[in-house]
């Protein structure tokens, strides 16, 4: 399978989008996205607040109508047959439905009874969710009292009581401390080495080196889709990063520089896209001191996904 591919030729991808539209009023916040995912495939949909994400899985989890356009998951269509998507997935978003005045096992329960799950089923499956999720020692305690990162575990946990083939998560690590986070990645890779198909939104850009393939949303249009490294490797020139103060003014002076492709704030510290870092790097210390601004860094680096991001952005725009 290429990396810009979402099912190898002759197989059915578990996920296919076609002209997925959704207006809200004169709001166009999705336009015309098509891709497809493939079994077992680790998708995510990357973007900034505002990009369409959200508005994009709640109409793959038939819960909202898309305006134009199609989704099938598992063979089901999203438009003709809503209510038969959700037998094929999981869906959890950014404010998943756990009971605050029941436990950790009383909510797991709670959603076998809701999914259907067979009684003689169950035990296994909590074990098997229990183990992933290192919840056990805390089944006993209410939803309520747990730590932000506990209660998204608890949310994938009772998201995946009915073994779903395809699961789609909104942002499950927006707020989440570092290790929490990890442990998340963790099962989710679980899951897909278990030929779950999994789609995660995030807005995180250095979370979307975890994926098999990204689809980078802007204002609800698809600026790229492909594997992380291919779209890195796709930027055209190499990366200087420059740590000089004020930034902002070294940005501007940078812009206008013969030598430079682009410059943009990257927190404390400037990425500047040249032809070769190796030749252009004194050049571009030369024109920084000239102007009385000291650099205290100034290095190469391999492209980063926010680096891609920007770039793409800036092309569409």
């Amino acid at each position: 399978m290429s990396p810009a591919s979402a099912a190898a030729p002759g197989t059915t991808p578990a996920i296919l989008v076609q002209g997925l539209t959704r207006r809200f009023g004169a709001t166009l916040a999705v336009d015309g996205l098509a891709f497809e995912v493939a079994s077992g495939e680790l998708f995510g949909l990357v973007g900034p607040d505002g990009a369409g994400k959200t508005t994009t899985l709640r109409m793959l989890a038939g819960v909202l109508r898309p305006t134009a356009g199609d989704a099938v998951l598992g063979g089901v269509s999203v438009t003709r047959d809503p209510e038969g998507v959700k037998h094929e997935i999981a869906y959890m978003s950014q404010r998943f439905g756990l009971y605050a005045d029941l436990t950790v096992l009383e909510n797991l329960h709670f959603y076998a009874d809701l999914y259907r799950v067979p009684q003689q089923e169950r035990a296994a499956r909590l074990e098997r969710l229990f183990r992933f999720s290192n919840l056990e020692p805390f089944k006993d305690r209410l939803a309520g009292k747990l730590s932000g990162g506990m209660k998204q575990k608890l949310g994938l946990s009772c998201a995946l009581i009915h073994q779903p083939k395809i699961l789609l998560l909104d942002e499950p690590t927006f707020g989440v401390d570092p290790i929490s986070r990890r442990d998340l990645w963790l099962i989710l890779h679980d899951m897909v080495a278990q030929g779950v198909t999994v789609v995660v939104s995030t807005a995180y850009m250095d979370e979307a080196e975890r994926f098999d393939r990204v689809a980078l949303l802007h204002r609800g249009k698809l600026l790229a889709l492909d594997a992380p490294q291919a779209l890195q490797r796709s930027l055209a020139g190499e990366v200087l990063i420059v740590q000089v103060e004020p930034a902002r003014t070294a940005r501007d002076l940078l812009r206008d520089h013969p030598r430079v492709r682009r410059a943009a704030l990257f927190g404390d510290k400037l990425h500047v896209t040249v032809a070769s870092a190796a030749a252009d790097g004194p050049l571009i210390d030369a024109a920084l001191r000239q102007a009385g601004l000291v650099p205290g860094e100034l290095r190469g680096a391999a492209p980063s996904m926010e680096d891609v991001f920007i770039e793409r952005m800036t092309e569409a725009a």
